[in-house]
């Protein structure tokens, strides 16, 4: 009699050989689902890479600084007796900024102007006894001891009136310090000090304040040594232009070129150079950081893109570039500044080739990319260089083979489709 353990033992295997195939089908479905995804192409925006003459510009980030900077300290020790400037204020040269008591130095100046007269009368008297004498002398009236007695009298009075001449000047001086003017015209810092304060003591070393002279203004900035030739060679043709930029690229003002430094830093292999600019518009400010750029000769067919189809990477800058087949290759490049929101790439890139100027966050090499429209400005015209002739074949291509299908964003299918079949 069989056993009744044999077809439970079969059905039991029937039934996992069934499950095993379950998961076979199911693991071969989604593993299709992610081929396809990853086959998707990226909706990506570019632009073709032209060739046009450009200025060979240098760019630094560069230091403001006033043109002049005085530190006001008083001359004299004396009590703050009236203060004539407020913080901030624009200020003219020998405008008064405070008033020194000055009744101290008054009598100082009085005393020896006093000091003065009296030395003056008696030299006066000394000059008329030294005549009488020279007169009696030559008459046999007098000695001769007596007559160099009286000429020595007369020429210890003339050095005295001299020194009583330069102490009324210094007294004067003096006195004339007790009123603080303004040595340049500019800007006015913080007042450090007011009135009734004492100021001018031994070791009181106290700025009253800075005034900082605006307009015009300098720019000071350091380029690599290897365009001082050219920027010599330009400076003697006349004044180079230099524009004063924010770190978002902002222009500020324009100025010219002023200093070139004597001498070539060793330790960073730079130059130092000094721009000056009129800074009207005040646009510039004393500490303020900028992107100075320096605008030397003309380049002819230079490979322009915009700045932002170039990326950095640990192995410098590089560039995504749409291939005929719709796929992407990474380039390295080596670029130099263009003009306004362009690049001049020197090396890795072709005339005419399309790059990748939005959507690169998500490539690697050789994905494909699906070409987005592009945004138009306010006269219509499109902002970035259409696709190229073979990338608008290939997704007529693919629209004539699915006529259904439509992307949403970052390539996923569109809203309430399902998944791919």
């Amino acid at each position: 009699m069989p056993s009744p353990a044999v077809p439970a033992s079969k059905t039991a295997l029937a039934l996992l050989l069934a499950v095993l195939a379950l998961l076979a089908l199911s693991g071969c479905n989604r593993t299709g689902g992610n081929d396809s995804k990853a086959k998707r192409p990226i909706p990506v925006m570019v632009a073709e890479a032209k060739t046009m003459t450009m200025p060979v510009l240098v760019q630094a980030v560069g230091n403001v600084e006033a043109f002049a900077s005085v530190s006001i300290k008083p001359q004299i020790s004396g009590v703050i007796a009236k203060q004539m400037v407020r913080d901030g204020q624009d200020v003219v040269k020998d405008q008064v900024l405070f008033h020194i008591d000055p009744r101290t130095y008054r009598a100082f100046m009085e005393e020896a102007q006093a000091r003065l007269q009296k030395d003056h009368a008696q030299a006066v008297k000394a000059e008329d006894d030294l005549r009488r004498y020279l007169t009696l002398y030559e008459q046999g009236a007098v000695s001769r001891d007596l007559m160099e007695q009286m000429r020595t009298n007369a020429e210890a009075l003339r050095a005295s009136l001299a020194l009583d001449r330069a102490v009324v000047e210094q007294a004067r001086l003096q006195l004339g310090y007790a009123v603080i003017k303004a040595p340049i015209s500019g800007r006015a810092g913080n007042v450090l000090v007011q009135e009734g304060n004492v100021v001018g003591k031994a070791g009181d070393d106290r700025v009253l304040l800075v005034i900082n002279q605006l307009t015009p203004i300098s720019v000071v900035f350091s380029v690599p040594e290897k365009h001082l030739p050219e920027i010599q060679r330009q400076s003697a043709l006349g004044k180079l232009p230099v524009e004063a930029r924010t770190g978002e690229g902002e222009l500020l003002d324009t100025g010219e070129l002023a200093s070139i430094d004597n001498n070539v830093d060793k330790t960073t292999g730079t130059i130092r150079l000094k721009a000056t600019f009129s800074n009207k518009s005040l646009q510039l400010w004393p500490g303020q950081f900028v992107r100075a750029r320096i605008r030397l000769a003309e380049r002819l067919n230079a490979v322009i893109v915009p700045s932002q189809a170039v990326q950095s990477g640990v192995n410098g800058q590089f560039i995504f570039v749409v291939k005929g087949d719709m796929s992407v290759e990474m380039r390295e490049v080596a670029t130099s500044p263009g003009g306004d929101q362009t690049l001049i790439v020197d090396k890795g890139l072709a005339p005419g080739e399309t790059v990748v100027v939005d959507g690169q966050i998500m490539l690697v090499p050789g994905s494909l990319v699906e070409i987005k429209a592009q945004p138009a400005d306010a006269s219509g015209h499109q902002n970035a260089a259409a696709p190229p002739p073979q990338a608008a074949a290939t997704r007529g291509a693919d629209n004539a083979t699915k006529p259904d299908r439509q992307s949403g964003p970052l390539g996923s299918p569109a809203a309430g489709q399902g998944k791919p079949q």
